[in-house]
């Protein structure tokens, strides 16, 4: 394994010049610059992770913050995860997974100096880990959007507009009775940031449209999802438009509407908010509004480097949902 020292003669410098190219600490000339880089790819001498960690005062390790809770489609999570974790790749940066969800293992990360930042997901509508996030030292950014995120970067799916944009999409297609399939009774009840964005926009659209608008949250079993179905049905015997966001529950919804003599897409129509692949995946592919998780894993780290590099201050993004329609929606 070469060496810091061959690098050195090799470009014809002192070890000293070249610990400063690797760390950004001194300026170094252009010309003297260029040949050491050429010798570290020459020799394909990679610095030993701890001396680069005391060299710049940083780990290149990222802190990602996955709450494995209940209700939580890991699947779905999974992808956002994978966004993180290839992006960090690519910008030299490992990543460390955190997987309680108390303020408390913050603290713990932040203050032994495991990581230069971190990503939080599953963030609550008034989560319990913002007043720590806002007094930790380490840039953070939320995927997911707080009722108030002062000083904080979040970057999202614009999930209240996914909200408006199924129920308006519904409407369009002549439906004047509709219900929303919810997330698991538990995500509800925590006041999931995306959960209840969703909930928000499309009961404004049923409002601002006059629409008869349910809304149950369903767990992802098959007679979970029959007891969902059954109890908008029971509430709203009326209801020819579904606007279902859960994954896991989405064929056994197929399935009862079938039972019931109801079947997609001839007698109701079906609108998914999902990732496209599961939308495609069902047995009558569905229109959906993607949820690009890659994407946003993906962006939340680009987000946070920036931040670690003072280049951005806090910020929000909210990436716009795209309805993709395949077949009729009209159900009938």
């Amino acid at each position: 394994m070469p060496t810091i020292d061959d690098v050195a003669k090799a470009a014809g410098v002192s070890a000293s010049t070249v610990s400063y190219v690797l760390s950004g600490k001194r300026s170094i000339s252009a010309p003297t610059r260029k040949r050491v880089e050429q010798a570290i790819a020459d020799l394909g001498y990679r610095p030993h992770a701890g001396a680069r960690a005391l060299a710049s005062s940083r780990t290149n390790v990222i802190g990602l913050m996955v709450p494995l809770r209940a209700g939580v489609d890991v699947s779905v999570v999974m992808q956002f995860v994978t966004g993180v974790v290839t992006q960090a790749r690519t910008a030299d940066h490992d990543v460390l997974l955190l997987t309680q969800d108390d303020a408390g293992g913050l603290e713990r990360v932040a203050a032994g100096s495991m990581v230069d930042a971190i990503v939080v997901m599953d963030v609550e509508a008034a989560d319990p880990r913002i007043p720590v996030l806002r007094g930790l030292r380490q840039p953070t950014v939320l995927i997911g959007l707080p009722r108030d995120p002062a000083g904080l970067s979040c970057v999202d799916l614009d999930f209240e507009t996914a909200g408006r944009l199924g129920a308006a999409h519904l409407a369009d297609e002549g439906h004047r009775e509709i219900a929303l399939l919810g997330p698991p009774p538990e995500v509800m009840a925590r006041h999931t940031s995306y959960a209840d964005r969703v909930v928000r926009g499309y009961r404004r659209t049923c409002e601002e449209r006059s629409l008869v608008g349910e809304v149950e949250a369903c767990e992802t079993t098959p007679e979970g999802a029959r007891r969902a179905v059954d109890a908008v049905l029971d509430r709203a015997p009326g209801t020819t438009g579904f606007l279902v966001h859960n994954e896991r529950a989405l064929p056994h919804v197929l399935g009862r509407l079938a039972d019931l003599g109801r079947p997609v897409p001839d007698a109701t129509a079906v609108v998914a908010i999902c990732p496209s692949s599961v939308a495609t995946a069902q047995a009558v592919p569905l229109p959906s509004i993607d949820i690009p998780g890659e994407v946003i894993g993906g962006v939340a780290v680009d987000m946070v480097l920036a931040r670690l590099d003072g280049a951005r201050p806090a910020e929000s993004r909210l990436l716009a949902p795209v309805l993709t329609v395949r077949g009729s929606t009209s159900g009938r």
